[in-house]
């Protein structure tokens, strides 16, 4: 999808100022402090890259996402529909026959493959094959990957805080979780190409703080995502996660839904899981930061649930992280585990 100038102009003009847990990329140089013409330059050139259109996500995209999640899963409702799609088809079984998953033979069948790579790993390929194509081939391995790790473990947390808080829908609580910073990536990209233009300026730091963006870009990655997830035409409950994930108390579509985001969110930041940030430590923080973290985001909840699902998160994260891999294979490369509180329902 294409917009126009003027409407991109005013997609990408609003937005908070508060500051919001680091995600950092680029280092600001005291020497080349911002000016009023370096900004508009980047708001320019941003604009100018997000009107050539970034990659669509098919229309099957919420079949798949639903047929994945349920328990158990259709392995040949979800072939067909993979099949409705050559591009798709031969991701799957690229994937399936990369060195990673280790098969002596090789497979031809997409019935088989999603056998060996199993739900959680095709079904998070599934949902960004698009933006890896995208942005792969324009950010280095360690900011796609941490990017990424970021957006999965907050996407695997929120599925499993929405199981234990009631919430109807675990499987939207997933994909909003995976979804939600994808405004970064184009900011992510543009830091990188500004590099090799030093008339746009420099200096840029990406989700340090929304503040900061919108110095550097007149917008935020907040904004960004709002009108990626308006031209996907997302629900908009998935758009409001891309928006007000830094501000769960500004919900209006899905209050529930947002506090699960806004909750794994700030959990994996306070465990160091953001971008650019290296493997964490399978240890919990000195002081207890779980708690406030739910109160603050769902304060709907009952104390006692609160503690319950607090203790919960932290033993699930610390089983998750274990089966991460950090490092240059990315996380199509061996990086995604299977969920296994998924798993463990079945």
């Amino acid at each position: 999808m294409y917009w126009a100038k003027e409407t991109l102009e005013a997609s990408l003009g609003h937005g908070s100022a508060e500051a919001v847990a680091p995600l950092v990329v680029g280092v600001p140089s005291e020497s080349n402090l911002e000016t009023p013409a370096s900004m508009q330059n980047r708001r320019l050139a941003l604009m100018a890259a997000l009107a050539e259109g970034l990659p669509t996500l098919p229309a099957y995209i919420f079949q798949l996402n639903s047929l994945l999640a349920s328990s158990p899963v259709d392995l040949k409702r979800v072939a067909e529909v993979i099949l409705t799609d050559p591009s798709l088809t031969a991701q799957v079984l690229r994937l399936c026959n990369s060195a990673f998953v280790g098969c002596r033979q090789r497979v031809t069948r997409v019935e088989h493959a999603l056998i060996l790579l199993g739900t959680e790993r095709l079904r998070t390929m599934v949902l960004t094959c698009s933006l890896v194509e995208y942005a792969g081939l324009r950010l280095t391995s360690e900011d796609f990957q941490s990017f990424w790790q970021h957006c999965f473990l907050t996407a695997a947390l929120s599925e499993r805080l929405a199981r234990g808080a009631g919430y109807p829908h675990p499987e939207q609580a997933y994909l909003a979780g995976l979804l939600h910073d994808v405004g970064v990536l184009p900011l992510l990209i543009f830091v990188a190409q500004e590099a090799n233009k030093p008339e746009l300026g420099s200096g840029c730091i990406c989700g340090e703080s929304l503040e900061r963006e919108r110095e550097c870009f007149g917008t935020d990655h907040c904004e960004v995502g709002r009108w990626i997830g308006t031209s996907w035409n997302f629900p908009p409950s998935l758009v409001e996660a891309m928006v007000n994930h830094h501000h769960p108390e500004e919900a209006e579509s899905d209050p529930f839904l947002l506090g699960v985001i806004a909750a794994a969110d700030r959990f994996c930041v306070s465990r160091g899981i953001v971008l650019g940030g290296g493997p964490p430590e399978p240890s919990a923080p000195g002081d207890s930061v779980d708690e406030p973290i739910l109160q603050a985001c769902l304060p709907q909840l009952a104390k006692e649930q609160i503690a319950k699902l607090a203790e919960m998160l932290e033993t699930d994260f610390l089983h998750l992280i274990q089966l991460m891999e950090y490092g240059a294979s990315g996380l199509f490369g061996g990086g995604i585990p299977t969920n296994p509180f998924r798993d463990a329902q079945r």
